[in-house]
């Protein structure tokens, strides 16, 4: 059953209109003063764990413990002040320490700080040019394999602090020397170190009432301050923090070395403190999302401007003789969780630094560097994040993930996420090229099997399989693959022709014994299985397979019936079984393959949309002057060539129906008439675009009885109480809903739609007509396209190709807003017992894409492809 809803609205005014769609929710503006203890507050908690961290990641890089008091101050006040994320706070980082030592060693601290602020520059060039987006575009098992590796170098270099010895200069060197540091340890290090650990990992965990009260001073200061008021109680003799005087703090010089190692340099410190960032920045909105209502958030991370903050920050800290700067995790989730509400936070968080480092002088000094280095080295192990390695593995990219981590370890942080890169893009290659091709035998039937993507690459091996097919035997070829170049198509064609010359006999099959549309032996002729196999083949995986015309033997067919079974068939369907007809007058075979309705193919190739002929026919082909040309039997039983004209409007209509009554009808008649005593039951309410193209069976491959469908311009749900006089997508949900008792609804759109090109295009002076009327409708997703509040949709793998397409994928995730205000929805989906889904068909790629679950790490709304395994 299909409602098609036309929008019959009233007029209102262009102002009107725009006012009767809701704007998505955003903040509420709050007093200045109100927020201010608030701030404050979580200023304060955040001060205290960026104070500790700051001088250990100053420590680990082998730069003065100033810097990194300087990068944590600039950090807050400058990135806190100009960044586009509102309670991210910055700082120096871990996940920079291995670059900055690297270079510290190379050109020495003074040149460091000059490259830091070059990197600066850079990050204000890719924020003016709007790449912040883009520069998320990295793979998440090389992002998440470099922050282990470097998690990996710090771990490896800290532990000989711990153990009271000095880190070498590279995590080989440090592997190698560690067998002797085991063996002549420190005790004193060893035990300040110990201490340290063993508070930090526990002090979550401490019980009652007094714990509760203590775990309220943040972990790593209750370490450090435990480790150091230990070492003064017990007067141990130990390497001790040593700020000397800001008088003689180092300054950037001119940089001094080969150009282009510094133009390495820079560029490293720019990649991986720009994704470090942005990284941050995403996952503190999801923090956000997940722990507050909408009344209660500041506005959503504008990434280029936080790129811009980022350099900004990097400029000031490098030329005040300070440490990189980068987005940090562990503190903007302790600003968060502390109650922060504005940038404020991250502003007093900097200047509490600045006031410790010019009051707090003689109490850091009592700090023992072992304390620190423990500090550093459990945030080094907590890099590696079993989390991460779990996501990886469920998608297969374990591979991808090791290799960068053992290259950046061995090599260094760009070499590692180049060689990541390389194996990705490798790894990918591999999927899309490999193809398992087999050859059995069962009772005389010999079956070849091709799993995977036919390409030139596998010519050789599925030539070799098919040689050894013995002439004048039946062959199943089962082609388990979505796509064929023109190099397999014509190995396989060439095959054919001559197995067939020699008696034997062929049948093309699809995944799990699926007989391609004319291959099987219901064919009437050696002609009608050679026709019927060569469009089976463009049908199904005709890419670059080559065109025919009229006068091929191998020409298209026209109309042919096949089976389809849809994901969605009713379960009253389940262990029918399937018809499968030839291309000749219908006969047909019985297949019980596939449990499914007797429908027809709905991928059935077709010329000139459903150009059906009035005779039967193996073959037919468009002849010139835009007639048919059609072969019939002459009388002496030779083929003769006659033209008849294309059938246009009724007759086409009046072709069609006669085509269905002698081709599909004989099919589904028993189908049909179970559902006509029955009644309908379908599994899904599909709520999808008038477009012509979208034919939902197709695309669903699914059949009489699963979907009761929805169609209207632009797949738009008004919400309710929108419509003035025309309730029709209401009334259809609450069918859908309540009386049919569907168990999902899905919304649908597609690419190229021209209701969300007339929406973009729109303004407030057009004319009030009919599809205006009702385009208002889709006013909020265009907001929600403008909105920082909410996230992108985008398909995997790539961005939104252009506007048009941003607003057809946006659409889809508003309109399912829409439908969870519904009563009858809403009230089915508290129970449990009802399933929202988004859906995108891109057109011309014939590809159709699932909203998954959730935001990506990226902090969008991911629409995944569909392949043959689902």
């Amino acid at each position: 059953m299909t409602a098609t809803t036309p929008a019959t609205t009233p007029e209102p005014t262009p102002a009107s209109s725009r006012a009767s769609s809701p704007a998505p929710a955003g903040p509420q503006k709050r007093s200045p003063l109100k927020d201010l203890p608030a701030d404050l507050s979580a200023s304060a908690a955040v001060f205290l764990i960026a104070l500790p961290l700051s001088l250990g990641i100053a420590l680990a890089t082998g730069a003065p413990l100033q810097a990194g008091l300087v990068a944590a101050a600039v950090g807050g006040i400058v990135a806190g002040r100009f960044g586009g994320a509102p309670l991210q706070v910055s700082g120096p980082a871990a996940g920079l320490t291995v670059v900055t030592a690297e270079l510290i060693q190379r050109y020495g601290w003074r040149t460091t700080c000059a490259i830091t602020v070059l990197a600066g520059v850079c990050q204000l060039g890719l924020a003016l040019l709007r790449t912040a987006r883009s520069a998320l575009m990295v793979s998440p098992a090389i992002v998440h394999g470099m922050l282990a590796g470097i998690g990996v170098t710090i771990a490896l270099a800290q532990l000989h602090i711990v153990l009271g010895g000095s880190p070498q200069s590279s995590a080989v060197a440090n592997v190698l020397g560690l067998p002797a540091q085991l063996a002549d340890p420190h005790p004193a290090a060893l035990g300040v170190s110990a201490l340290t650990l063993c508070v930090l990992l526990g002090w979550s965990r401490l019980p009652g009432r007094a714990g509760r009260a203590l775990r309220k001073v943040p972990a790593a200061l209750a370490a450090v301050a435990t480790a150091t008021a230990f070492a003064a109680l017990a007067g141990l003799t130990l390497p001790r923090v040593d700020l000397p005087s800001w008088r003689s703090h180092a300054l950037p010089e001119m940089p001094e070395g080969p150009v282009l190692g510094l133009i390495a340099a820079v560029l490293t410190i720019t990649l991986v403190g720009s994704v470090e960032s942005l990284l941050s920045s995403v996952a503190t909105d999801k923090l956000i999302a997940a722990e507050r209502g909408t009344d209660n958030r500041p506005p959503r991370a504008d990434l280029d401007r936080e790129l811009r903050g980022q350099g900004a920050a990097n400029i000031v800290s490098g030329m005040l003789g300070g440490l990189p700067i980068t987005g940090v995790a562990v503190r903007s989730v302790a600003n968060v969780k502390s109650g922060a509400v504005s940038r404020k936070s991250a502003m007093f968080h900097g200047l509490w630094v600045v006031l410790a480092a010019g009051l707090l002088v003689p109490v850091l000094d009592l700090i023992p560097l072992a304390a620190l280095a423990a500090l550093v080295m459990a945030v080094g192990v907590q890099m590696v994040s079993i989390t991460h390695l779990r996501t990886v593995s469920r998608h297969g990219e374990v591979l991808v993930y090791a290799t960068t981590i053992v290259a950046v370890v061995l090599g260094g942080v760009l070499e590692g996420v180049a060689v990541g890169i390389a194996v990705a893009v490798a790894l990918a290659l591999r999927r899309l090229a490999r193809t398992r091709i087999t050859l059995t035998e069962l009772d005389g039937v010999h079956q070849v099997c091709a799993s995977g993507q036919l390409t030139f690459l596998a010519v050789p091996r599925l030539s070799r399989v098919l040689s050894q097919v013995p002439h004048g035997g039946h062959v199943v070829v089962e082609l388990d693959g979505s796509f064929m170049d023109h190099a397999a198509y014509e190995a396989l064609q060439d095959w054919q022709n001559s197995h067939l010359a020699h008696g034997g006999s062929l049948e093309l099959t699809g995944r799990g014994g699926r007989a391609l549309a004319g291959t099987g032996p219901g064919a009437d002729t050696e002609a009608d299985a050679d026709a019927g196999r060569a469009t089976a083949l463009d049908a199904d995986f005709g890419s670059d397979a080559p065109a025919r015309t009229a006068g091929d033997p191998d020409a298209d067919p026209g109309p042919v019936s096949g089976p389809a079974a849809g994901p969605g068939a009713s379960p009253a369907g389940h262990g029918r079984t399937g018809s499968k007809s030839g291309t000749g007058g219908g006969h047909h075979r019985t297949d019980s393959g596939r449990g499914a309705h007797h429908c027809c193919r709905p991928w059935t190739p077709w010329q000139n949309h459903c150009d059906h002929r009035a005779a039967h026919a193996p073959a037919d082909a468009a002849g010139p002057g835009g007639t048919v040309a059609r072969t019939i039997p002459s009388a002496s039983g030779a083929p003769a060539a006659e033209t008849a004209p294309r059938r246009r409007g009724a007759g086409q209509l009046a072709s069609g129906i006669s085509a269905f009554q002698r081709d599909t009808a004989p099919h589904v008649r028993d189908e049909l008439a179970r559902l006509a005593r029955e009644g309908q039951r379908p599994s899904q309410l599909f709520l999808t675009c008038a477009d012509s193209r979208l034919v939902t069976s197709m695309i669903t491959a699914s059949g009489p009885g699963d979907l009761f469908t929805v169609r209207n311009v632009g797949n738009l749900v008004p919400l309710p109480g929108a419509e003035a006089t025309d309730d029709s997508v209401a009334a259809a949900i609450e069918y859908a809903v309540d009386v049919l008792k569907v168990a999902s609804i899905t919304v649908c759109g597609h690419s190229g739609c021209g209701a969300m090109q007339a929406l973009l295009n729109s303004h407030p002076e057009a004319p009030a007509t009919p599809l205006t009327r009702w385009l208002r409708h889709g006013l909020p997703s265009l907001k929600r396209m403008g909105s920082r509040h909410h996230a992108w949709a985008r398909i995997s793998g790539r961005l939104p190709a252009d506007a048009v397409e941003q607003l057809c994928l946006t659409n889809v995730v508003q309109q399912l807003e829409h439908l969870r205000a519904h009563e009858s929805v809403a009230r089915r989906l508290a129970e449990g017992t009802l399933e929202l889904h988004g859906m995108y068909f891109h057109v011309g790629e014939a590809q159709a894409y699932l909203l998954s679950e959730g935001e990506d790490f990226f902090d969008c709304r991911v629409f995944d492809s569909v392949g043959q395994s689902v």
